[in-house]
């Protein structure tokens, strides 16, 4: 036998406001951005640590006992001590005051360099997917042999007939950043085949827009995430270009120097005092495998068809 029952509905009063469903809080692009870059965990401790070297970098020589040019008289080839925590080198400096010199000399060229490049690649491979014609096949030609170029045979031997001093890493930054955009610029270029299309891109034209206008205020900012992650991994990549040249000689020269300096020095030594060559190795290693860690939860984050940062 079937059961019937009868439900009430309940009675909703005269004069009496209607219930209303709370509706479900739509979030900002910015908001589901940031919840996909903290749920990816080795992107977070990569920003830590990175965050933590910065600090280190900029204010651990105005705590430090020893600067990285001060010279203990008594102390050459001396193991870690509680005099000096990492040790010396060969010529009394201690290591770690060197190291910590190299480590803020090392991510101030990897900043520069990826700011550099990345600006370079936006402004190349957008106006040429926007202009078109002989100016875009004339870049792509310019691209095309300087890929093919010894990029890093070139800039050892115009870095080593360079100006000498304290700035004369500067056109280190200049010769990694001039060789280090072509790869960027030609995603950016695809990219912007696509945003070229597009209907407020065809208005901004109509108004009378200038090119350059166009390309800074719609184009560029269409393709800011893959920017953003450009400039992340250009950094591990300018670090790494740095530390190889300056282990050659082509790089930081003395009196200042970098990670790659401080390794070239300790890989002379490496058996009887590997104190000198641990510490900027591994710190290298380290800020390397953070920034590329960085850029990998970024680009996760930003690629709304990634499934490596979770569901929104």
């Amino acid at each position: 036998m079937t059961d019937f029952r009868i439900v009430e509905e309940p009675e909703i009063l005269e004069g009496s406001p209607t219930p209303i469903t709370p509706a479900s809080k739509r979030l900002t692009r910015g908001q589901l951005v940031r919840r996909r870059f903290f749920r990816n965990r080795g992107a977070v401790v990569g920003l830590i640590i990175i965050g933590l070297l910065v600090f280190l970098a900029l204010f651990g020589g105005y705590v430090l006992p020893w600067r990285f040019d001060q010279r203990d008289t008594g102390a050459y080839y001396k193991p870690p001590s509680v005099r000096h925590w990492f040790g010396t080198t060969q010529a009394g400096f201690d290591v770690l005051a060197m190291t910590i010199r190299g480590l803020g000399k090392s991510l101030v060229i990897g900043f520069l360099v990826a700011i550099i490049q990345t600006t370079m690649a936006a402004l190349i491979g957008s106006s040429a997917a926007y202009i078109g014609g002989w100016y875009e096949k004339a870049w792509l030609w310019v691209i095309d042999l300087m890929l093919v170029l010894p990029s890093f045979f070139l800039i050892a031997i115009v870095s080593r007939g360079g100006p000498r001093g304290s700035y004369a890493w500067l056109l280190l930054v200049v010769l990694l950043a001039a060789f280090g955009w072509q790869l960027s610029a030609r995603v950016v270029r695809s990219l912007s085949m696509s945003v070229k299309e597009r209907e407020y891109v065809a208005a901004a034209r109509f108004m009378g827009l200038s090119t350059p206008r166009l390309l800074v205020r719609h184009i560029v900012p269409n393709i800011a995430s893959m920017l953003i992650v450009d400039v992340c991994l250009g950094v591990g990549y300018a670090i790494l270009g740095e530390a190889g040249l300056s282990y050659f000689g082509y790089g930081v020269q003395a009196p200042d120097t970098s990670l790659g300096t401080l390794i070239s020095e300790g890989a002379l030594s490496t058996t009887i005092a590997p104190w000198i060559f641990l510490a900027p190795a591994s710190l290298l290693v380290l800020l390397v495998m953070c920034v590329n860690a960085l850029g990998d939860g970024l680009r996760d984050a930003l690629d709304p068809t990634s499934i490596s940062g979770g569901q929104a």
